[in-house]
């Protein structure tokens, strides 16, 4: 695609718009209130508000290779704070996606360089469900199982964090695993029990009262 292609298509998509509502960068302008904090892989086929069928300003986007929430990331860790803190969301969506690149790279045994320290993660979510994993025979389900239980570990991660567990004493804020079928297009809810896990979590996990 020629680089200027882009930019024609902006120019339609403003003019489109503006043709549907006159004040909609007026609007834009104001400022964010969104209701939700998506956290999401960077894969170019998945795109939040599309498949949420929501407009923009009304979820704050976090993506990254295989959407995951490690403990140890000032990024993800500093956009979790931003949008529970200070952006104030009610509702946190940790999003998988079936074929994803970086969960497949994690099962495989080779070196991958830069991503190495990144996938670890993943491989450390195998190693904390190897049982379960290692009884599927068939590979295909199995990777599809290492997605949506990498999704289920990631909730976790996010329910650890204190913005979150006082977020969600002082208003109920809330997490949900989902994973995107890219070949249905459809959005499956994983029904992570936020209540449970923070109720298992909270011996070791607990920060605030």
């Amino acid at each position: 695609m020629d680089i200027k292609q882009i930019f024609e298509n902006n120019q339609n998509w403003i003019a489109k718009q503006l043709e549907t509502d006159a004040t909609y960068f007026d609007k834009l302008a104001k400022g964010q209130s969104p209701e939700f904090l998506y956290i999401g892989c960077s894969d170019s086929r998945v795109s939040a508000e599309e498949l949420m069928g929501l407009q923009p300003g009304t979820v704050f986007v976090h993506r990254n290779i295989a959407n995951m929430v490690p403990n140890t990331d000032l990024n993800s860790m500093s956009v979790i704070n931003y949008a529970v803190t200070n952006l104030k969301v009610n509702h946190i969506v940790v999003c998988g996606h079936y074929g994803c690149g970086g969960v497949l790279a994690a099962m495989q045994q080779v070196d991958l360089g830069i991503l190495n320290p990144w996938l670890r993660n993943i491989r450390d979510v195998y190693r904390i469900h190897v049982k379960e994993l290692d009884a599927i025979t068939d590979e295909e389900k199995k990777y599809k199982r290492l997605i949506e239980l990498n999704v289920q570990e990631q909730c976790i991660n996010v329910i650890k964090t204190a913005e979150v567990q006082k977020a969600n004493s002082e208003r109920n804020l809330k997490v949900y695993g989902w994973i995107f079928d890219i070949h249905t297009g459809k959005l499956i809810d994983l029904n992570i029990d936020f209540d449970e896990i923070l109720k298992d979590i909270t011996k070791i996990y607990k920060i605030t009262d």
